[in-house]
């Protein structure tokens, strides 16, 4: 079993990434919380990772925090959860929010994860029940301990959410940063919004 990849980012898109080992390039099936949060191309990342053996091939799935793989495997022991719904929850929730939303059986928080509806969601909270990390964990990728990141990777994932690339998601929140410090998710994503709309005003000139 392949545990983790430590290698230079090659590329990456809106839902993989490719990691150079030594020569060897291990295309990684993330979540969008983990690639918004990699380093640039060219740069070393670390991911933590899964191997799934099916019928039709092999799929490598990496997460920047213990937390997150943990998560993902409870996740996938859960009757009806797939890879595609498991990756999707973990773009929406950390490991942390995860936890606390199955702890207090919070069903409207993980109804709002795209594909999970209300059974799938009550499957969840009864069949992972104390058995999530109850630990906030944001690992960045590169096997180096996480600042707290505040609300950039919060909306990152809001922008992913709203239909954005991952790129294009973290390009504008990198831009809306460089104007102004925030300290709420809601004022970054509003004017990373703007940002997005003057990114593709500024290509059609």
């Amino acid at each position: 079993m392949i545990a983790f990849l430590r290698g230079k980012l090659t590329a990456r898109g809106t839902d993989w990434a490719i990691i150079d080992v030594q020569g060897v390039g291990f295309r990684v099936v993330a979540p969008s919380s983990t690639l918004s949060r990699l380093p640039a191309p060219g740069e070393e990342a670390f991911l933590h990772t899964y191997l799934a053996v099916r019928e039709d091939g092999m799929f490598l799935y990496g997460f920047a925090a213990e937390a997150e793989l943990e998560s993902f495997m409870r996740l996938l022991s859960v009757g009806g959860v797939g890879p595609r719904m498991a990756l999707a929850v973990l773009s929406a929730l950390t490991p942390g929010s995860l936890a606390s939303a199955v702890a207090t059986e919070h069903v409207e928080q993980l109804v709002r994860v795209p594909g999970v509806g209300k059974k799938t969601a009550r499957r969840i909270i009864l069949e992972l029940k104390d058995k999530l990390p109850a630990i906030e964990v944001d690992g960045v990728g590169t096997g180096q301990p996480a600042a707290d990141p505040g609300p950039e990777s919060d909306a990152v994932n809001a922008l992913v959410a709203l239909g954005y690339g991952v790129p294009e998601a973290s390009a504008a929140v990198r831009a809306a940063m460089a104007e102004e410090r925030f300290n709420s998710t809601a004022g970054l994503v509003k004017s990373a919004l703007k940002q997005v709309a003057a990114i593709k005003f500024n290509r059609q000139d």
